[in-house]
Order: C-alpha cells, then sequence, then structure tokens
C-alpha cells in the first residue's frame, strides 16, 4: 500500500485552513448585513407588537453592530479632537439617541419590502461596503450601503449610504458649523431638546 508523506499532508491541511479562514474572512461583513438586515424585516412583520415597540427591538439589533465612537468621529472630523472625554460620551450619547429619532419613523411606513444584498467591494484601511436593495416596486427601490469597519475580532457599521448620501456626511455638514461658530456643548444641548423633543432637524 502507497504511504503519502506526512509532512506534505500537514503542509495541505494548514493551507485549506488558512484558505478556508480567508474565505470567511471577506464573507463576515456580507454575512453581518444579511443577519441583520433579516433580524429587522423579522421585526417589521410582526402583527401583535407595536410601533413602539418595533423601534425599540429594531434598535437593540442594530445599534449593536453599530461603531457609535468612530462614527462621532467621523461627523466632528477636526472638532472630536479637541473634545475632554466627559464631551465625547455626551455627545456620542445623544448622537445615538438622534438617529433613533431621525430613522425610527420609518417603522410606521413599512409596506411589506423586502431587503436583497447586490455586492460588496473592499475599501481604504481594511473596510468593506456592502450593498443592498430595499426593494418596494422598481423605481421606488432605495439602495442602501453599509461600511463597515473591523473591530476587534468583528465588524461593525461606521456609515450608511442611503440614495448615495452618506449618514456621516450629511450630520457633518449639519454639526460643522454650530461646532465652529457656538462650540461642542451648544451642539450637544441642542441634540438633548431636539431628541426630548422627537424631533430630527436641528433648527433651532
Amino acid at each position: 500500500m502507497k504511504r503519502f508523506p506526512i509532512r506534505p499532508i500537514v503542509a495541505c491541511l494548514l493551507l485549506f485552513a488558512v484558505l478556508t479562514a480567508v474565505a470567511a474572512e471577506s464573507s463576515a461583513p456580507r454575512e453581518l448585513v444579511r443577519g441583520i438586515t433579516d433580524a429587522v424585516i423579522k421585526v417589521l412583520r410582526e402583527k401583535g407588537m407595536s410601533a413602539d415597540d418595533k423601534r425599540k427591538r429594531i434598535e437593540d439589533i442594530v445599534f449593536d453592530y453599530v461603531d457609535f465612537e468612530t462614527t462621532s468621529r467621523l461627523v466632528l472630523a477636526k472638532h472630536w479632537r479637541n473634545l475632554n472625554e466627559d464631551q465625547k460620551t455626551q455627545f456620542i450619547q445623544e448622537f445615538r439617541r438622534h438617529l433613533s429619532v431621525t430613522y425610527g419613523k420609518n417603522v410606521e411606513s413599512y409596506q411589506d419590502e423586502t431587503v436583497t444584498i447586490t455586492g460588496d467591494r473592499k475599501e481604504a484601511r481594511g473596510d468593506s461596503t456592502v450593498k443592498t436593495r430595499i426593494v418596494r416596486n422598481g423605481p421606488n427601490d432605495i439602495l442602501v450601503d453599509y461600511r463597515l469597519r473591523r473591530k476587534g475580532n468583528g465588524w461593525k457599521i461606521i456609515d450608511l449610504i442611503i440614495e448615495r448620501v452618506s449618514l456621516v456626511s450629511n450630520f457633518r455638514s449639519q454639526f460643522q458649523q454650530i461646532v465652529a461658530n457656538d462650540g461642542i456643548e451648544r451642539l450637544i444641548d441642542l441634540l438633548r431638546k431636539k431628541n426630548a423633543a422627537g424631533e430630527s432637524g436641528l433648527k433651532s
């Protein structure tokens, strides 16, 4: 009986393990987005759940996978480094609440849409973008891209691009002038007041 040398077999097994790990790594952002969107759709289709309960459940699902510190830093750009730790904590907290206020209202407009992943691509800094389409009927479909960045042993969302408009860029344009003219405390206070009133706009 022919005997195969042990070392080449071990080498092949190691190579297979590496290739499997690489394949799993490359699909991780895509699978993460698929898991999030499937979970959200499942909640939206619940018949016996109130709109408020749906909003809270969806927030719990999605926000677990958002890197709010990185997103906040990207939104505030050059101003972030001038904040002390307490200001950073306050801003992240109020910005998180503001996202919930701004996008939570969409729960009530759900009309049995589905989500299809249409592609993915690697970005600078090792980031990954997963492209999706909210299927609503042809021209009414909505394109949503998720930008993810490695965080520890997993991936976190750092930006959403809805119909080619970046969430980070959109809020940066709103916040920059306020911080430049009136300081970060003014922005945090304005966010706090708008959040308490359930308002998404920042006009005073």
